[in-house]
């Protein structure tokens, strides 16, 4: 049962760092660090820097409390995610509504600091991420949704160093839609835990519409469209030698992840979402730092 309304736990910033997934910001992070180094040719501005690092936490703030919000009796039902703050009484859902709200405003705030294009842009990118809660309930194309979400990141960095939709708006898309495939893949592999729980309970995420073995083949296509708008991406933005190298890391990683699950044995699920994942961002990101840092030393 739910416990929202007697016996809450007294909630400390654990609680909260825990509701959000706090250190899952690596996975859209390193990508609109990625856009920003990009459209500055090198380091941006420590403000505009600052305030990009403060937005993304921010939406992804929102986005995931409010998620935990909406789906916590769905989580209530689930074996899998009985545990979590809301369902286990740890958080009271005012205090996340709060939260939700407050986090919302603040990237909305942020926004429009870095300069008015980025702040008007705000709404709808919010509108987005706090619709994804809802589409598990209506479509299987929640993934991709999701993965939109995550995309939208490259884009706001590049408007926020920019000043505005300026420059050769290609480059952060094309790595937008990289990060929309690479989420969406990822996605579909975590979602197959819950594949009979979800058709138990009418959520209709791929899994459980079409089968977890479907879902894994489609999550292979998706990450071959993400190796190859990685390339893209690169040859748009003027990356060499080093950033491709990195693509090819990043091709390998995301190989072996596919290659840690199957529809019969997902018991291995944790390392290919976690840890592979966290790692090929940041070696993208790495990647593309040392090789417009090598760019500008051989001008």
């Amino acid at each position: 049962m739910l416990a929202e309304g007697a016996n809450v736990q007294r909630a400390g910033l654990s609680d909260y760092l825990s509701l959000v997934k706090f250190s899952h910001s690596i996975f859209a992070l390193p990508f609109a660090l990625i856009a920003a180094w990009v459209a500055a040719g090198g380091l941006p501005g420590w403000r505009v820097l600052g305030l990009v690092l403060l937005a993304c936490v921010l939406a992804r703030t929102a986005a995931m409390a409010f998620n935990r919000l909406v789906d916590r009796r769905l989580d209530a039902l689930n074996p899998r995610t009985a545990g979590r703050e809301l369902p286990a009484g740890k958080l009271k859902p005012g205090r996340v509504a709060l939260l939700t709200t407050l986090s919302g405003a603040g990237f909305v705030a942020t926004a429009f600091a870095l300069n008015p294009t980025a702040g008007w842009m705000a709404f709808p990118v919010l509108a987005a991420l706090l619709g994804y809660s809802y589409l598990k309930r209506v479509t299987p194309a929640v993934h991709l949704w999701l993965g939109l979400c995550l995309g939208l990141a490259p884009l706001g960095a590049w408007v926020a160093v920019q000043g505005g939709l300026a420059g050769d708006l290609r480059v952060p898309l094309l790595l937008g839609l990289a990060v929309t495939t690479w989420v969406a893949g990822f996605d579909l592999i975590y979602s197959c835990q819950d594949a009979e729980h979800d058709a138990a309970v009418g959520l209709r995420s791929v899994p459980a519409s079409l089968g977890k073995r479907r879902a894994l083949q489609l999550s292979r296509l998706l990450h071959v469209a993400t190796v190859l708008a990685l390339a893209v991406f690169g040859v748009l933005a003027g990356l060499g030698a080093v950033w491709h190298v990195g693509v090819v890391g990043a091709a390998l990683l995301l190989a072996y992840e596919q290659s840690l699950v199957r529809a019969d044995d997902l018991s291995r699920v944790d390392l290919a979402f976690f840890t592979l994942n966290g790692w090929m961002g940041v070696g993208l990101f790495i990647a593309a730092v040392l090789d417009l840092a090598l760019g500008a030393g051989g001008a």
